[in-house]
């Protein structure tokens, strides 16, 4: 945590307004149609004090009763008086309206785009950063643009607009009104962002900091529900939130109290300017240098400044909020991908399966020792191999490193004599089909979780799969089969069907390499058989390694690799190793077959 509050407050302005520039320059025509369309806006509002001076000055002019030349007059400044508001509001109107469409387009680009970048994290960053934390900062992240946007767009830049503008006209007019206006106006702005910059960035980033842990604390407690039950523990979850909410409050509520002190600021420095620009104007009519409809021009002039300058502050606020809130979703963007998710690497052709470590070095980040330090390993194409020892030899390890999740200190990773450091990830996963000992499901339904592993497959195919793999007749059973919704994480269903569906991917794959992870640890001893029968259908021509903690599933393959600390310790057929006295393999097939499952025995899964 530590260090992402350091990285956080890396984030420069430099930084938000290129990230932002990023996706409105992408927009092209659609953003210079709503920059003309503010500018117009704009320009139409200055012409309000304009037009009500001119308005007042002939009716505060003419002859009593008016003469028709005067009425005329008239007649045409109370057009234009209302012609300009009508004018105004249109405007404003057809702006905001291109304005939505525009700032949905760039939601929709910030909150997927960060989504792809954040799936192509590298494992190692996934497996330190929590769920629920995350989710809440992308989506955090989309709605803290659109407060950005709306502030910057509707209020910041046409009040720059605004204030060039008619201050111009009040310094045209009357060069000590406009002076004093201009420089009350700009050490209000100053003094705004000057308190909302130095006071309001750190108590947001605590608060921000707070709503994160809060999220990620619910969504721990709510996804492990099951557990809490178990132990009946609700209270003690209820006591953490609550705690953890009250540090979030007394956050808040010290950002809010700034922004709040900030308004008061800005309340006193609008009181000066509205005194001020009053004693002028009445000065220069004392004076004669001014009508009626000049103090009506300064007067409105005036209110039209505060209503562009009154909520600044709190638009200010809101600012700087939205940039507390999006400096993670900035940092998502400037993060590392996977090394070759990065590039433009080509696909893994595929020509039978074969698997070659060459003098593998790895060492899992933040660990001092390393899992290997020289490990070659050969598996011809077709081959079935069984990964054996106790946790933390290396088992699991060996799957991942296959997979690409984490990149190699030293040495090569070959399939069919191509290095998968320099091919596609995509298509190198694709490749090797996983049936873990504990699948992971998603809150769909079962047909969508089979035919995950083949975008595009027929109910047909779906089926035959299920079939393969024993889960057919308990779906069949289900009143809405494959529509039936299993879950999060599958929790709707028991880990033998979990682990079926899981076997049911893995057929529809159809991958050429294959790892099972003691993928039948959960089924019973009956469906067992049956699926095990199923499972050597389907390592048939197919590079399969097995991940063994019983000796039921290392039986029926070609070669056992006994891994200890990293390292080869044992290799051969099965039967030739049991006969070894004193080796692993024998000492696990003495323990199993006298029926001691014991931890210090049978080391359990890595």
């Amino acid at each position: 945590m530590k260090n992402s509050d350091r990285s956080k407050s890396a984030v420069s302005a430099r930084q938000i307004i290129s990230f932002i520039w990023f996706y409105w320059r992408r927009q092209g025509f659609w953003f210079a149609l709503l920059m003309l369309g503010m500018a117009a806006n704009v320009a139409v509002d200055i012409l309000f004090p304009i037009v009500s001076g001119y308005l007042v000055d002939i009716i505060s002019t003419a002859s009593f009763p008016p003469e028709p030349a005067e009425i005329d007059a008239a007649f045409w400044a109370a057009v234009l008086f209302v012609g300009q508001g009508v004018a105004f509001l249109a405007i404003q109107r057809l702006k905001f309206r291109l304005w939505m469409f525009f700032t949905a387009r760039v939601m929709r680009d910030i909150v997927t785009e960060a989504f792809a970048r954040v799936q192509r994290f590298p494992s190692n960053w996934h497996e330190s950063a929590h769920a629920g934390a995350t989710v809440r900062k992308l989506t955090r992240g989309m709605w803290a643009y659109d407060t950005i946007a709306d502030t910057v767009y509707a209020v910041l830049i046409p009040t720059a607009f605004m204030l060039i503008g008619v201050l111009s006209v009040l310094t045209w007019r009357w060069p000590l009104v406009g002076l004093y206006a201009a420089v009350t106006s700009v050490l209000y702005v100053a003094v705004t962002i000057w308190l909302a910059v130095r006071h309001l960035p750190e108590r947001h980033r605590a608060h921000m900091k707070a709503d994160s842990e809060v999220g990620a604390l619910v969504a721990d407690a709510i996804t492990c529900n099951s557990v809490v039950k178990s132990y009946g523990t609700e209270k003690r979850e209820d006591d953490r939130l609550l705690s953890l909410a009250e540090m979030w409050r007394g956050k808040a509520v010290r950002a809010w109290i700034m922004m709040e002190n900030i308004m008061i600021v800005q309340n006193v420095a609008a009181v000066f300017l509205q005194a001020g620009i009053l004693a002028l104007v009445i000065v220069e009519w004392a004076a004669g240098r001014a009508s009626t409809g000049d103090i009506v021009f300064a007067i409105t002039t005036y209110l039209l400044i505060n209503a562009y300058l009154r909520d600044m502050g709190y638009h200010l606020q809101n600012l700087q909020q939205g940039v507390s809130e999006i400096e993670d979703l900035i940092l998502f963007h400037d993060l590392p991908l996977e090394p070759a998710a990065a590039g433009n690497a080509g696909p893994l052709v595929m020509k039978g399966g074969a698997v070659h470590f060459d003098q593998v070095r790895f060492n899992y980040p933040r660990k001092d020792q390393a899992v290997y330090s020289n490990l070659s390993v050969d598996i011809r194409a077709g081959e079935k191999i069984a990964l054996v020892g106790k946790s933390g030899s290396g088992k699991s390890t060996f799957v991942k490193l296959l997979q690409r999740l984490y990149d190699l200190d030293a040495g090569r990773v070959l399939i069919d004599g191509q290095d998968i450091a320099t091919v596609d990830p995509t298509s190198l996963r694709r490749a090797v089909s996983v049936v873990p000992q504990e699948p992971l499901l998603f809150h769909r339904t079962l047909g969508e979780n089979i035919g995950y592993a083949k975008p595009g497959a027929t109910e047909q195919e779906i089926w035959r799969a299920a079939r393969l793999a024993r889960a057919d007749k308990f779906i069949e059973g289900l009143p809405e089969g494959l529509e039936t919704l299993v879950g999060e994480r599958g929790v709707k269903l028991s880990g033998g069907e979990r682990q079926r569906v899981a076997i049911a991917r893995a057929f529809l794959a159809d991958a050429p390499i294959l790892v099972l992870d003691e993928a039948t640890s959960s089924l019973d001893v009956v469906t067992e058989a049956a699926v095990q029968e199923a499972m050597r259908e389907l390592m048939k021509g197919r590079t399969t390694i097995i991940i063994a903690h019983r000796l039921s599933t290392v039986r029926q393959v070609d070669r056992v690799l006994v891994f200890e600390d990293g390292v080869i310790v044992e290799e051969g057929p099965y039967d030739e190793l049991i006969a070894r006295k004193g080796g692993y393999l024998a000492e696990f097939h003495m323990v199993q077959s006298a029926g001691d499952l014991s931890p210090t025995a049978q080391e359990g899964r890595e």
